[in-house]
């Protein structure tokens, strides 16, 4: 054979093997609501990063944030549907088809950071993750710490009377509705994403989010209170997509998971540390006017005027998590 015959069947060669490696390549689409200056981007990036580094880039991850991909909602409906393969997202959207995990959002049920760190170690909250397993076949992996959630609001609420009649944006789910309406408020669900214009046009009176929340999302510019009720602490569950899962072998599993808890627990973290820090930075920019309330007084009240029976979950759930320590 001639030296160009061969040089020809060599760079075929080449090219026959680049074309399989790309080919076997996959890329996969982690999509959430939240935006790339917010822990959980970050913490996503992370697990990305470790994903494809540890299967040597057999796995490319595409990050979709600021909700590009669609709505939360549309988000988890989509794990199942193989529009997307991964997802950041509150428990209340895995409650709608595994109710048990919603008792997490009733009001007062974690005490601080570490409460909820001991909860995602825990039997119960392995007993939810098993629902929703069963209910969905997706896979959630890792659980985020999302931070105390506080009423923002054009009228003061400084007691729980305060809250009376108040029209209040929350999250489409039983366990957030809990607290606006044990105090008589109108809780009205709209998507994150509507929220600043809603408020900005007078849609809804108030709102209630985390701080991380608050100033990505530029609340504080659109309402003159905020109070810290601290009536909800936010948590996340990071979910692989059943149809992905069910096809990655046993050690690319375990990369999964351990790249996505890496990346939960430093957005965990984050949320943690930076929590007092976007406070003074919401009250350095007067806007609004920062309350310190009875937050004893707001749980006592609550608590009075409802219990988790009342919106569906079970007792049993919620006293093995209020027993955690």
């Amino acid at each position: 054979m001639s030296r160009r015959g061969f040089g020809l069947l060599a760079g075929g060669a080449v090219t026959a093997a680049f074309v399989r490696t790309a080919s076997a390549q996959q890329v996969l689409k982690f999509a959430y609501v939240y935006e790339p200056g917010e822990p959980h981007h970050k913490g996503a990036v992370t697990a990305a990063a470790e994903i494809e580094q540890r299967t040597g880039g057999r796995y490319k991850i595409q990050l979709f944030p600021s909700g590009t991909l669609g709505k939360e909602s549309d988000l988890n409906q989509g794990l199942s549907l193989g529009s997307i393969d991964m997802t950041i997202s509150a428990a209340s959207f895995q409650a709608q088809v595994a109710k048990r995990i919603g008792v997490a959002y009733f009001p007062f049920v974690f005490r601080d950071y570490d409460h909820v760190m001991l909860y995602a170690k825990s039997d119960v909250y392995g007993s939810f993750v098993e629902d929703y397993q069963k209910a969905t076949s997706n896979r959630i992996v890792a659980l985020t710490y999302a931070a105390e959630r506080q009423v923002t609001s054009n009228k003061p609420v400084l007691t729980p009377e305060d809250m009376k009649g108040l029209k209040i944006r929350v999250p489409d789910s039983a366990a957030y509705m809990a607290f606006p309406k044990a105090l008589g408020a109108n809780p009205t669900p709209i998507a994150l994403g509507e929220v600043y214009l809603a408020l900005q046009t007078g849609v809804v009176d108030a709102q209630e989010n985390a701080f991380n929340t608050i100033w990505s999302r530029k609340f504080h510019e659109v309402q003159k209170h905020i109070s810290l009720t601290g009536h909800v602490i936010d948590s996340l569950n990071s979910i692989v997509s059943g149809l992905l899962w069910n096809r990655l072998s046993a050690a690319d599993k375990t990369i999964f998971a351990e790249a996505m808890q890496k990346g939960a627990l430093q957005a965990s973290q984050e949320i943690r540390d930076q929590d007092k820090v976007l406070m003074e930075e919401v009250r350095k920019a007067n806007t609004s006017t920062i309350h310190t309330v009875d937050k004893e007084r707001f749980r006592q009240a609550v608590l009075a005027a409802s219990k988790p029976e009342d919106f569906g979950y079970q007792r049993a759930d919620y006293d093995k998590i209020i027993a955690l320590k």
